[in-house]
């Protein structure tokens, strides 16, 4: 979907194709005919906008091949779907039964992100539509923060400099502006938007900014318009934005909070865990939260995407206020901030039981529920839906 700010940009809202698990191009086109043009038809839009994931073996096959890449285009426009961004975060086995600390690796002192990025980014140049002013690749935030050297750090500077590079051939044998946005995220190298200041100084800020995922920022208890601010005076733009919602306790010393919260503690992802405090306090996963490494004196708040339009099940507070901070600190002055607008929740097979998707169509229900939602607020922000 489009959205037309009033300055004029016009501000992509799509959705994150990572929910589903499709590792080669057969399973990227399996997944627009299975769920993503149904998304479309349920919110009655003639173009719906697919973030798409394209693991490291796809990506590698579409970069090398430009019919593949022709053939991905004409059924994404067959079925009234357009891609902007990219999600280049996971590089493969995203819905491995075990992905926690493996969705970090390679990192970006390693070859192996660089390559992966930049076809993603040779993918994304030859899918935009016409019309668009840019793409935008979200991707990991340096690495995990162990281990962590000055001699890493040089080496991952040194690495987004030849990706800044690479992305200025890129546009001119193409013509098309492919932005990398490093995506703060808790218990990476790049945990907050501070960090990013710090740690992003010596970037190409034409080429390379941040992805500001607003889970992310509500986990570590960032205000959002402070944190819009404190980018802005590094040099840093928000190249996408990712809505999604943390995981939320008021009380976690509440024995039915704890046992709400339990009910998301799971194999497969890592569940960061902050406790409201200068600094907030901080554990790796939820389940180590639980079991007594914060004390449980103040908030919790939890990296778990939980779904945009519907709060958990009580006493979780709905998370929703976050999220509305993040968008319009983003998009609700006289500036737009961002043009590329992701719904984020991958998780959907992994909440509690009674709260996964259940039948045919289900998953596509409840995307098209967060869409409606996410373009419902930005209207209330005074942008309007605008046709391709």
């Amino acid at each position: 979907m489009r959205l037309l700010h009033p300055d004029g940009t016009v501000v992509h809202l799509a959705y994150c194709t990572n929910v589903h698990p499709a590792e080669d191009l057969d399973g990227v086109l399996a997944q627009l005919a299975r769920h993503a043009e149904p998304v479309r038809e349920r919110l009655d839009a003639p173009v719906v906008g697919v973030g798409l994931w394209l693991a490291r073996d796809a990506a590698a096959a579409l970069a090398a091949d430009d019919g593949a890449v022709a053939r991905l285009r004409r059924e994404l426009t067959a079925r009234g779907l357009e891609v902007v961004t990219l999600n280049g975060f996971p590089y493969r086995g995203f819905h491995d039964p075990v992905v926690k600390h493996a969705v970090y690796r390679p990192d970006w002192t390693e070859p192996e992100r660089l390559h992966y990025t930049l076809d993603l980014a040779r993918v994304l140049a030859a899918l935009l539509p016409d019309d668009a002013a840019y793409g935008s690749v979200s991707t990991v935030p340096l690495g995990w923060r162990t281990p962590w050297t000055a001699a890493r750090a040089d080496a991952a500077a040194r690495t987004l400099d030849t990706l800044a590079d690479g992305l200025a051939d890129l546009a001119a044998d193409t013509g098309r502006t492919i932005r990398v946005g490093l995506e703060p995220e808790p218990g990476c190298v790049v945990e907050t938007t501070a960090e990013a200041a710090r740690h992003l100084s010596r970037v190409d800020t034409d080429r390379i900014g941040v992805c500001l995922d607003a889970c992310h920022l509500a986990v570590g208890f960032e205000e959002p318009a402070a944190a819009l601010a404190r980018l802005e005076a590094a040099g840093l733009t928000v190249v996408k934005t990712q809505a999604s919602c943390a995981l939320q306790a008021a009380d976690p010393s509440d024995p039915a909070t704890r046992a709400a919260l339990s009910r998301f503690a799971e194999p497969r992802f890592l569940h960061q865990v902050r406790e409201q405090g200068e600094p907030p306090r901080a554990v790796d996963d939820l389940d180590t939260a639980l079991a007594g490494a914060l004390p449980g004196r103040a908030p919790w708040r939890v990296h778990s995407h939980v779904p945009l339009h519907a709060a958990p099940e009580p006493p979780l507070p709905p998370p929703r206020p976050e999220l509305r901070a993040t968008l319009a600190a983003l998009l609700g002055g006289d500036t737009a901030r961002t043009a590329h607008v992701e719904a984020e929740t991958y998780t959907w097979g992994v909440l509690p039981e009674d709260r996964r998707p259940q039948g045919p169509g289900a998953l596509a229900d409840g995307i098209a529920a967060e869409l409606a939602f996410t373009r419902d607020h930005l209207i209330s922000l005074g942008l309007k839906e605008v046709a391709p």
